[in-house]
């Protein structure tokens, strides 16, 4: 079961002071919070052609210590001494999602906000000035448990990776086919780390256990120090129109718009979020039922990828989206299919945005004392 942490509680030696009480996870496995895209694209990344070659001889090369040496001498390092909040939110999420080692973590001078988790051997937390700066206690306590759930389900390696072959791209770009190579490994990556994202959401809500404050820092990541003049559920339904409006050329653009993006668009992580916050599987979490670390040995890698191919097909078959709408179409067999097709990318439109049909004119096989039997149009 899990555990409810009371203010004030010790580990390690240091002093947690929660603003209220949170549960904890004792042995709790990322499954737990892994979003099955999430899973599913990291199983679709590893089939690509070359990646093993190239994740190998990365994994030997990465220069791991000049990393760390980078950002120990141009960073400043979270601790007791400095910047002493962000140390005491970064092990108490260590302790509710209880992975032993606390990992490194630096604040960087960058006016952009953002945060991330990179290393091979052992993954180092970086958060940005701009970040620390624009979020509430309880919105950045919701970053550091993101983090901390990135660390804990292996992303950093994957990440550090990312970060070197979209240096690398750039520098080989004038060489042909090498860039080509490359940047079908990146594009790969980059849909992974975009469902991974989904999942250090989710892991983050673990930590915070308050889907408001969750709100609020993808809300403020999205428009800004602005609260009092945003609302969560209208940012919500900007999500929803996104996904649903337009027609199939929208949905292209959509596609193209993402392609070179490392994080899923900010209204659609808070649509997710707090669609998982309101599902049973969230509840069972959070009363005590949930994957044990010591039992992901004997977890089927079948049963997981038939849990992401579910969650796809539920997905495309429950979508607004004009192309997932078209896939659905093609699958069901769809009668107005072809009559689509024939009026072109706007007879994928929403269909409450066609004009009204008016009456039909009767067809001479259907006028009356016509003996010749009726056409069909099946």
């Amino acid at each position: 079961m899990g555990e409810d942490m009371s203010d004030g509680h010790e580990h390690n030696g240091h002093e947690n002071v929660p603003s209220r009480q949170r549960r904890r996870f004792p042995g709790i496995s990322s499954r737990t919070y892994e979003h099955p895209a999430d899973r599913s694209a990291l199983v679709a990344l590893r089939k690509l052609s070359g990646f093993d070659t190239v994740f190998k001889a990365l994994s030997g090369l990465l220069p791991e210590r000049s990393l760390r040496l980078l950002f120990l001498s141009d960073s400043v390092r979270v601790s007791d001494q400095q910047f002493s909040h962000l140390n005491v939110m970064l092990r108490d999420a260590c302790y509710i999602l209880d992975l032993e080692k606390v990992p490194p973590m630096y604040v960087s001078q960058d006016p952009q906000p953002n945060a991330m988790c990179i290393g091979l051997d052992e993954p180092i937390i970086v958060v940005t000035t701009g970040l620390v700066e624009l979020l509430d206690e309880e919105e950045m306590r919701a970053v550091v448990g993101h983090e901390v759930g990135h660390a804990l389900s292996g992303h950093s390696v994957y990440r550090t990776i990312l970060l070197f072959l979209t240096s690398l791209a750039v520098r080989v770009a004038w060489i042909p086919l090498g860039n080509l190579a490359i940047m079908a490994i990146v594009t790969g990556l980059r849909e992974w780390f975009r469902k991974s994202e989904l999942s250090a959401d989710r892991a983050g809500l673990l930590v915070g256990q308050d889907l408001q404050a969750s709100m609020r820092g993808l809300m403020k990541i999205a428009g800004g120090n602005h609260l009092h003049e945003m609302n969560v559920d209208a940012f919500l339904a900007q999500a929803e129109e996104y996904e649903a409006g337009g027609d199939l050329r929208d949905s292209v653009l959509k596609i193209l718009n993402v392609l070179p993006r490392s994080h899923p668009f900010t209204t659609v992580r808070a649509a997710e979020l707090k669609k998982w916050a309101e599902s049973r599987d969230y509840q069972r979490i959070m009363d005590g039922h949930y994957p044990r670390r010591d039992e992901d040995k004997d977890t089927s890698v079948r049963d997981s990828w038939r849990e992401s191919a579910n969650h796809y097909t539920t997905h495309v078959k429950s979508s607004k989206d004009p192309l997932m709408k078209l896939v659905t179409d093609l699958a069901g067999g769809a009668g107005d299919l072809g009559d689509r097709v024939r009026r072109g990318f706007g007879g994928f439109a929403n269909p409450a945005q066609k004009p009204p049909r008016g009456p039909e004119t009767p067809r001479p096989s259907d006028s009356p004392g016509d003996d010749r039997p009726p056409r069909d149009d099946s």
